[in-house]
């Protein structure tokens, strides 16, 4: 049995998916699950209750934690550490290996622009400072041979039906409403993206990889980086469309946060938009045979499935 946790999310669906070439039994854990599979389990549960996540990782060989909450700090800070720790003695209990999808918020703001396996961990965001502690977790029962448990990392997402995407919600929709693509403080710095169904393909690798676990990946990335007005150009090519990119600078992004209360969220996170952000993926692309979704098919297929 593998089991994914949070399994309605943008990685949880796809990854349901992908599990299906190492598997016929699959549990679909969240409060609705939906079968992705004829054959999937569906498991409703509450994961803020330790004693539903117990259950749901009852009779377990691997678990994937991909459960994304809302983006919103005072909910991760209650809710990301109860649910790890949970989790994690679950797993233990039941004898299960974890997969946890993560994120680059924990790493040093000097190593944003080429993010390795390796590079400093110092949080420079209150978000940040949440996935530290809840990796710091993981990891520590790891080192300490009470778990077999890797840690899937990925940049920011961009795909097919990805409401939560930075670029689909900015230069995707707003090219679609005949309006100017958007982005945050310098259009002109580097952003790595990574493709969603790649994620997906790549996260249940790994968790299907015996000598994968106990370890720290960087999931499968476009090595061509891309500027914010590359990003937008290559929308304005598939799409036929020729608007220029406008840039929102950070005085902007505070007062839009007295009127939306996502983007009061957003100001801490804007180190990652005044700088490079490159996203170093040769970890994983020397252990394993995989075939990366280049920006522009990326871009392609976004566009096909809009339409």
């Amino acid at each position: 049995m593998q089991t994914i946790l949070g399994a309605n999310g943008t990685i949880g669906s796809v990854l349901a998916k992908e599990l299906k070439a190492y598997t016929n039994d699959i549990r679909l854990v969240s409060r609705n699950p939906k079968k992705v599979n004829e054959s999937d389990e569906l498991f409703p549960a509450d994961l803020s209750d330790a004693s539903q996540v117990e259950k749901a990782i009852a009779g377990s060989e691997v678990v994937y934690l991909v459960v994304g909450f809302d983006y919103n700090l005072k909910v991760w800070q209650e809710k990301w550490p109860a649910l790890m720790r949970a989790t994690i003695d679950a797993c233990k209990k039941h004898n299960a290996k974890l997969v946890f999808f993560d994120n680059i918020y924990l790493y040093d703001i000097s190593a944003i622009g080429h993010m390795t396996e390796e590079s400093p961990i110092n949080p420079p965001s209150e978000k940040g400072k949440v996935r530290r502690q809840i990796a710091d977790m993981l990891m520590s029962e790891v080192k300490a041979g009470k778990l077999n448990a890797l840690i899937a990392r990925a940049p920011d997402f961009y795909g097919p039906d990805n409401e939560k995407s930075f670029l689909n919600e900015v230069i995707y929709k707003n090219l679609k409403k005949g309006k100017a693509p958007n982005w945050f403080i310098n259009a002109n710095k580097k952003h790595s993206f990574i493709y969603t169904p790649d994620a997906a393909k790549a996260t249940a690798i790994l968790g299907n990889t015996p000598d994968a676990f106990n370890q720290v990946w960087h999931l499968p990335t476009d090595s061509n980086s891309l500027t914010g007005n590359e990003w937008a150009a290559l929308f304005n090519k598939e799409m036929n469309t020729s608007k220029k990119i406008s840039v929102l600078p950070m005085f902007m992004l505070k007062i839009l946060g007295w009127f939306m209360p996502f983007m009061r969220e957003m100001p801490e996170m804007m180190y990652q938009y005044d700088r490079d952000y490159f996203f170093d993926s040769s970890k994983f692309m020397k252990r394993f045979d995989f075939k990366v979704t280049r920006y522009e098919e990326g871009v392609k297929q976004i566009v096909k499935s809009g339409k």
